[in-house]
């Protein structure tokens, strides 16, 4: 008999499990990680394509990139062929690589599924795909599970969100690329479960009576949502299901936005387009690391010159040119799940020129994301009004996900439902749990 095993491919964190009948085992397969069952669904690619995950791959960048020397060499990149009215010629195309980049650092994969339009990324001569990126992932993570069960896994059953994307033409490619992905990795029997509903079947292990159950599925990367009948398999159902394309990377994007900005010039530096464009650009985990050309460079170092906010533009200049883009995006993510449980929280970076100290509140977080609180709800109601159920007939409201213990998304389930009826899962093995089960179905 094949092994089977439920894997939770996540915009953040994923997580590999099996389940024996009884029991849900989640297993560590990420062991230096503070919670080894627990993997960041990173990915590090050298320059000779040696790839890496999770723990290990932070720190082989950490290792090769963070206060390296750069250098620029021209590179021939194509050429263009223009033909108008009577003019026709061909001109030669060159950029500027920096020869001494040790490596690539990627995360987000599983949104650069659902991201219409994105053909793929460069990666030294290799031009991989978002299908190249999760095969890459999953099969290195299949490794990690075979290495912790000491046999080979066969067959898996894959989490996916309620919508990958609003155009069902998009929904549909994105599973069947993450299919495909899945079957490169050495899968050869591949299945998928909505997210929501395999956290479901993980809480249906604790309840002994029947239930109709609303799970909140709130991670990195989406909303999930599932109004289902839970209790006793002989009657267990799926009365509705929804979601959103808003989660825990939206949050860290607008804290950056908002609180983030001023401290690498924003608001000091008005006509310097280059620059400003520079700014702008640090929100976006994609963009940032790309920004470290000779050309930029030399835009900075003058205006730094001219003495046009140098405090702030050596920290512009730092952050980019000391690779220390993920350092940032953690201590902003750190911030953000530490105001789930505290008042207030510091948001610090210090690394030679920046001297970043944020003192941020919940009172402020909440409202630079409060715009999204009405979205929310507005797509929670939708479900439950398509389930046919009301607030009073639903026994237990399910959080699970990072994202779901934000204290205010956490109040306005209290509010809609009752306090009594809003249960915590395990926020990161829930969903993977559930996977498991439902591959041993």
């Amino acid at each position: 008999m094949s092994l089977k095993v439920g894997i939770d491919f996540g915009t953040s964190n994923s997580g590999v499990a099996v389940y024996d009948g009884q029991h849900v085992r989640v297993l560590p397969v990420d062991p230096k990680n503070v919670q080894p069952e627990v993997i960041k669904t990173v990915l590090y690619i050298t320059r000779e394509y040696r790839s890496y995950l999770g723990h290990e791959a932070a720190e082989a960048y950490y290792r090769d990139n963070v206060n390296r020397q750069r250098r620029f060499v021209k590179q021939w990149a194509g050429e263009i062929d223009y033909r108008g009215a009577d003019m026709h010629y061909v001109r030669d195309i060159f950029v500027y690589v920096d020869e001494l980049k040790p490596g690539r650092l990627l995360q987000y994969l599983k949104t650069a599924l659902r991201k219409e339009g994105y053909k793929g990324t460069q990666v030294f001569e290799r031009f991989y795909t978002a299908g190249d990126l999760a095969k890459t992932y999953l099969s290195l993570l299949k490794r990690r599970a075979e290495d912790v069960l000491g046999e080979p896994i066969h067959a898996v059953t894959l989490g996916r969100p309620v919508k990958f994307s609003e155009s069902p033409e998009q929904d549909q490619k994105a599973e069947e690329t993450l299919r495909q992905a899945a079957h490169e990795a050495g899968f050869k029997e591949v299945d998928f479960e909505l997210e929501p509903i395999a956290a479901a079947l993980y809480y249906e292990q604790s309840i002994s009576q029947s239930q109709n159950v609303v799970i909140f599925d709130f991670g990195g990367g989406t909303l999930d949502i599932a109004v289902m009948r839970l209790g006793d398999s002989n009657t267990r159902k799926v009365y509705a299901s929804g979601g959103v394309d808003i989660a825990g990377s939206d949050f860290d994007r607008t804290i950056i936005e908002k609180r983030m900005l001023p401290h690498f010039g924003y608001g000091l530096v008005k006509h310097h387009p280059e620059i400003l464009e520079m700014i702008h650009a640090i929100p976006d985990w994609m963009a940032l690391p790309e920004l470290g050309t000779p050309i930029n460079r030399t835009v900075l170092d003058k205006a730094i010159q001219a003495k046009i906010a140098p405090v702030r533009l050596k920290a512009l200049r730092e952050l980019i040119y000391n690779d220390l883009a993920f350092t940032f995006y953690n201590r902003v993510e750190a911030g953000k799940i530490a105001l789930s449980k505290e008042s207030a929280t510091v948001i610090n970076l210090e690394d030679k020129n920046i001297a970043l100290w944020e003192m941020y509140t919940r009172y402020q977080f909440e409202a630079d994301i409060r715009h999204y609180l009405n979205e929310v709800e507005k797509v929670l109601l939708d479900t439950l009004a398509n389930s046919g159920l009301e607030p009073g007939q639903i026994d237990a409201v399910v959080k699970t996900g990072g994202s779901s213990n934000i204290p205010l998304f956490t109040e306005m389930l209290t509010r809609i439902f009752g306090a009594d009826k809003v249960k915590e899962s395990n926020a990161l093995s829930s969903v993977v749990g559930g996977l498991a089960i439902k591959a041993a179905m």
